[in-house]
């Protein structure tokens, strides 16, 4: 049993009231924390010196391992834009855990992503969530899939439309999607057994199983995307929400949470012209669940916590900021059992920062994964250096 405990720490649970104290780590799990803790007999003690100590950071949607850092345009793999449903596809099978994205992820207090297929077609595919060290994805998954991602707006339109395919308009997508959805439907009622690649995730949505993923930044089409929620009755997350705060009284009334973000790009498309950094603080304000987010490589995964600074410089509640980035993603990608807040029995993803992360001067110092110190800030390089992912034989 290996056990180590962190004192002289400045913790913020996120689940409760911060305090200054220890945490104790047995075999990759928590197994006390508190003001006056008891370290146990035999355990390495790391004192903080008045750090910070946080739940490692989740960003609920990324496209890590899929599109990867200085990868040619050829090379990506976040869209299979062969046809605009491809609900069968899993970005599990293309994620390589040697993008160095990862390695950002950690220098960033990231512990947890869910990586999401691209928005080019009307359904994208299978999401996954995962842990961001380790050099077999198999290993690193919480929950696959944990998710189907579909897009609404300039996306689908711009992919097809330029092929002379359905959907080239808005209303050809959600045409799309309405006539996938229908045939699951019928897939169901009719009582159908066997194996079918394309419809199975479809059907585990509409069983509520899994959530489904809409992209969609504009007013309109999130009306669309509740519209269609109402129809098929499934479990809805709004990804992007860029125009949410429009119509933040509707979404808060229907309970649907929204993964806000990128929030640092520019207005490059017509559906981007309500962007805003005061947007969070706008849907917080109105009763909307918020998590945000990077669409990394859109932003870089490190900047997940610069944009929770902003989004509180602009107006947003800090305790709410850091619920964004921690408990808030992990209710939605359904593992909040495991990781989000700093309690007895979770996952010991932890993160020792020099100060209040929120702080822009703040850098990760530590990292740990499941209670496994995987990275390091080294002064003297003045870099942050990540143990190797593959060992030597």
């Amino acid at each position: 049993m290996s056990t180590f405990a962190i004192t002289g720490a400045h913790i913020v649970p996120i689940s409760g009231e911060e305090f200054d104290g220890t945490i104790v780590v047995t075999d990759g799990k928590i197994a006390a924390l508190g003001p006056d803790v008891a370290i146990p007999s035999g355990a390495d003690v790391i004192d903080a010196m008045g750090r910070w100590v946080l739940p490692g950071l989740i960003d609920a949607h990324v496209h890590l391992g899929t599109h990867e850092e200085g990868e040619n345009a050829k090379d990506d793999d976040t869209n299979e834009m062969t046809d605009p449903v491809t609900a069968g596809v899993r970005a599990i099978d293309a994620i390589n855990p040697f993008d160095p994205g990862f390695d950002e992820a950690l220098k960033g207090g990231i512990t947890t992503v869910n990586v999401n297929p691209g928005s080019g077609n009307a359904i994208g595919g299978q999401a996954a969530v995962i842990k961001t060290f380790g050099r077999l994805v198999d290993d690193m998954v919480m929950r696959a899939p944990s998710g189907v991602k579909s897009a609404l707006g300039e996306n689908p339109k711009r992919v097809y439309g330029g092929k002379d395919k359905t959907p080239s308009t808005r209303l050809g997508t959600a045409m799309v999607i309405r006539k996938a959805f229908a045939e699951a439907q019928n897939w169901i009622d009719e009582g159908k057994t066997g194996r079918n690649i394309a419809l199975e995730p479809l059907i585990a949505v509409l069983k509520r199983e899994i959530p489904w993923r809409q992209h969609s930044h504009r007013a309109d089409d999130i009306a669309t995307a509740l519209r269609l929620q109402e129809e098929f009755g499934y479990d809805l997350v709004l990804d992007h929400g860029t125009e949410a705060h429009v119509i933040a009284d509707v979404i808060a009334e229907r309970g649907v949470p929204v993964l806000i973000g990128p929030l640092f790009t520019t207005k490059s498309k017509p559906e981007l012209r309500g962007r805003s950094i005061a947007n969070p603080g706008k849907l917080a304000r109105a009763g909307v669940e918020i998590s945000i987010i990077t669409d990394h490589p859109v932003i870089p995964i490190n900047f997940l916590i610069h944009q929770v600074t902003f989004a509180i410089k602009e107006g947003l509640d800090r305790d709410t900021a850091l619920r964004a980035v921690t408990i808030n993603p992990a209710k939605v990608l359904g593992v909040a059992d495991r990781v989000g807040t700093l309690e007895v029995g979770k996952d010991a993803d932890l993160v020792l920062w020099s100060t209040d992360p929120i702080d822009i001067m703040a850098r990760a110092d530590r990292v740990w994964i499941d209670g496994v110190a995987v990275g390091e800030y080294d002064a003297a390089a003045a870099d942050f250096t990540v143990i190797d992912r593959a060992p030597r034989f």
